[in-house]
């Protein structure tokens, strides 16, 4: 099937050909035809499997034709999660929709309001926006919500888990009713089945693969390696396999921050993107990455969400992820549209829990191996105990015996204090009688 077939015009047609996309991912041959013809679709699509031109070229092609917005109102909105992911969808519509008239932006914390509000004075066909700076200049009167005409929730699930969902509510409140809504996620937790349940009972759910499935066109491997030597083995494998580029993803921003520290001190040109960056910074480190003048880039979830570059070769979990369904964002920023692409997870004595969560979502059995050198040293909290377990009872004894003597020690002490207190009474009395 190709793109004219699933219903698009000549100006969408050239900018796909443009762009050598000839053939239409699952999920797009899928879901493009239902979004043109007025249906509300909840969409289960992997990273990497043509998510975003899936909701974003039939919108272009259903508001082409449309009389421009008024003033300040906008006709598409899209939510995102993160501002680098906002930034990417609005950079899908331009260039999907280079040859039409159609008008956009993306609005998002981190960045100055200012600009923001002008893009919106005359009015938009589509905006891209993260929840809370588009809630703040629907407050400051910026911009209208009450000409929607479709609505879109972009990884919803992250949305979720990063706390958005009164937001989400309060957004949606503003819109007319009778929208066209669209939501699209890599998994469908119960939460999000709940939300789409108040959205209407006439979603037409579809999935692109399994729900909760890895990409197949990823190759996955787990290191067993001690937390302190994680840092040594990502800079040897990166020096011996010569990787050209990774995308690495740390729990916290100050663990991201150590992690290029130490590549940099390894000569791995490397840089960091977290919430603790600046706008300008973040999108620096992140062309820098795109235009391959950095070889590694370090990242914490919610920075990633967004990063979308082609043949990326490696996603390395330098912590596992604590929740089973970030892993499986996580890597699929590579193997992306069919390619292939490798994901390497660090896995310490003490993320073995994590791993068992991430292999119950999948499943499937993710292949361990020790890398020469990096022998895991560190043991389990069970076979601390089993080998501390004699000198522990023996321990024990000492400490009985040591509490027996305070207690002698104790009782001795407070028969002498009885007897110090009787012979200061008697002396008392024999004072007082002789005085008298």
């Amino acid at each position: 099937m190709t793109f004219k077939e699933l219903g698009l015009s000549d100006p969408i047609l050239r900018s796909l050909e443009d762009l050598q996309h000839t053939e239409p991912s699952e999920i797009q041959r899928q879901a493009i035809p239902l979004i043109l013809s007025g249906k509300n679709v909840m969409a289960a699509a992997q990273t990497g499997t043509g998510k975003t031109g899936s909701f974003v070229l039939p919108m272009i092609e259903l508001l082409q034709n449309h009389a421009k917005p008024y003033r300040k109102h906008v006709h598409a909105l899209v939510l995102t999660p993160t501002r680098e992911l906002a930034a990417q969808v609005r950079e899908n519509v331009y260039t999907y929709g280079k040859f039409t008239s159609i008008t956009s932006a993306a609005i998002f914390g981190g960045a100055k309001i200012f600009p923001q509000k002008s893009k919106l004075k005359k009015g938009l066909d589509i905006l891209v926006a993260t929840p809370g700076r588009l809630l703040d200049l629907h407050n400051q009167k910026a911009v209208k919500l009450n000409q929607i005409q479709i609505l879109v929730l972009d990884e919803e699930d992250h949305m979720l888990d990063m706390g958005f969902i009164h937001d989400i509510k309060k957004i949606i409140a503003l819109t007319p009713s009778d929208r066209q809504n669209l939501l699209f996620s890599a998994t469908f937790s119960p939460e999000i089945k709940k939300l789409a349940k108040t959205l209407g009972s006439d979603l037409v759910e579809i999935a692109s693969e399994s729900a909760n499935t890895t990409v197949n066109a990823i190759k996955q491997i787990v290191y067993k390696v001690d937390r302190n030597q994680k840092s040594n083995l990502l800079s040897h494998l990166i020096h011996s396999e010569q990787w050209p580029q990774a995308l690495v993803f740390s729990r916290t921003k100050h663990g991201s921050e150590k992690i290029a520290k130490k590549l940099i001190a390894a000569e791995i040109k490397t840089a960091t993107i977290h919430g603790d960056k600046t706008q300008g910074a973040r999108t620096r480190a992140l062309r820098e990455f795109k235009e391959k003048d950095v070889q590694v880039l370090v990242a914490t979830d919610v920075a990633a969400r967004g990063i979308d570059i082609s043949n990326l070769p490696y996603v390395v979990n330098f912590d596992m992820p604590t929740y089973p369904n970030d892993y499986i964002h996580r890597i699929g920023r590579t193997g992306r549209a069919g390619k292939q692409g490798t994901a390497i997870s660090f896995l310490s004595i003490e993320e073995h829990k994590f791993l068992r969560g991430i292999e119950e979502l999948i499943g499937a059995k993710i292949q361990q191996k020790i890398e020469e050198g990096f022998r895991p040293l560190e043991k389990k909290d069970s076979e601390k105990r089993s080998d501390n377990f004699k000198s522990k009872k023996s321990g024990y004894k000492k400490r009985q015996a040591t509490k027996k003597v305070k207690t002698n020690f104790k009782k001795s002490e407070t028969n002498s204090n009885k007897n110090k207190k009787k012979g200061s009474k008697a002396k008392t009395r024999w004072k007082k009688g002789k005085g008298s």
